[in-house]
């Protein structure tokens, strides 16, 4: 079953809304990544530098410091950088500094050695690119700098007609076809996994008959509000039970009793879009409200019931609502029994409204 679904997904042309989604997940989960590379390729730069600048005795002259002090400006911009978008330009920008540095570098060494480390440099700087998080295009770019600034031919004297400058020249088409093809293929790659993981969470954490929040996933959110949203004010969380519903399945269907449930689901995310909602099960459903006053609850409950019973629909329905205060001892278990017990409560005092524990 994985295998088909697998080969469904992968069929499928992902839309620019979610390429760019995966772009800005990619960049958020390795910008710590692209900071590190940055930081290891100024070493590695300062290092053939200095090694070029006292072995060929031309020392360490101020334009090295202007680049070192460009691309370490250009890192720490990084550190602030919140969108993959502008990490592309910004890494367009590092890539033509340091290919520049790497050429200018290349000059202290004897001519015939040149074209070998400026085809090293390219291969280099290439599989570098091909491993931070960028955008197709942004890629490209950076193949076009990288590959012009430090092309093995120019202003060197290798030639393609001799010997060592073909070799040379196959040596670089390899690299670069290799790297760039690898590039695509696995943000192809990463791009299905994106994908596949959304879908799994989805499926998980999401009702596939309301399009609200499961039972599973109220647990975890309100878990969290639970243990870690201050208790300035009063959390309380709430039952939902649709009134009559095994009734309206028997008369009218199952078809009926699921427009009913998405109608109620609607209405209840509706009313309580601040705060965290779900179907647990059934006809049950439940809302967590931290940080609020009672007497706010109260008007949410209120409109909660009034919307619902107001629902201009073929097959009206009302609501019956249970209500917790959570204290500070409670566990999340413990306040949706005596959630459930108020529910109880609204039923058996007439339905269509709602009680307190």
């Amino acid at each position: 079953m994985l295998k088909t679904i697998e080969s469904e997904i992968s069929k499928q042309a992902a839309p620019p809304a979610l390429q760019a989604e995966f772009a800005q997940h990619d960049f958020e989960k390795l910008r710590n990544f692209c900071r590190l590379t940055y930081i290891t390729s100024i070493a590695i730069w300062l290092l053939f530098n200095l090694i070029i600048s006292f072995k060929g005795g031309q020392g360490f002259t101020a334009l090295s410091l202007l680049f070192i002090g460009v691309m370490a400006a250009l890192t720490t911009i990084l550190g602030f950088i919140r969108n993959y978008r502008h990490f592309d330009v910004l890494n367009v920008m590092f890539v033509a500094v340091i290919t520049l540095g790497l050429r200018l570098v290349t000059f202290g060494l004897p001519a015939e050695t040149q074209p070998i480390w400026l085809a090293l440099a390219c291969a280099s700087v290439l599989y570098n690119a091909s491993i931070l998080p960028l955008s197709r295009w942004a890629f490209l770019g950076v193949a076009a700098i990288t590959c012009l600034t430090l092309n093995p031919f120019l202003m060197t004297q290798a030639s393609v007609m001799d010997l060592r400058g073909l070799l040379i020249l196959c040596f670089c088409a390899f690299l670069c076809s290799v790297t760039i093809y690898s590039f695509f293929k696995l943000r192809r790659v990463k791009l299905h996994n994106y994908i596949m993981s959304k879908r799994l969470a989805v499926q998980a954490y999401v009702d596939a008959l309301t399009e609200i929040p499961n039972r599973r996933s109220f647990m975890l959110q309100a878990g969290h509000a639970l243990l870690t949203q201050p208790r300035v004010q009063d959390h309380y969380l709430a039952m939902i039970d649709i009134d009559n519903f095994k009734k309206v399945n028997d008369q009218y269907g199952h078809d009926i009793g699921d427009e009913v449930l998405k109608r109620t689901a609607a209405s209840i995310k509706a009313v309580m879009a601040d705060h965290e909602y779900a179907r647990l099960g059934g006809e049950e459903f439940a809302v967590y409200l931290s940080g609020v006053r009672r007497s706010d609850v109260e008007a949410l409950m209120d409109s909660l019931c009034s919307r619902v019973r107001e629902d201009l629909a073929e097959h009206p329905v009302t609501v019956s609502i249970g209500l917790a205060r959570v204290t500070d001892t409670d566990t999340l278990n413990q306040a949706l029994a005596n959630a459930d017990k108020a529910l109880y409560e609204s039923k058996k005092t007439g339905k269509d409204r709602f009680s307190f524990y």
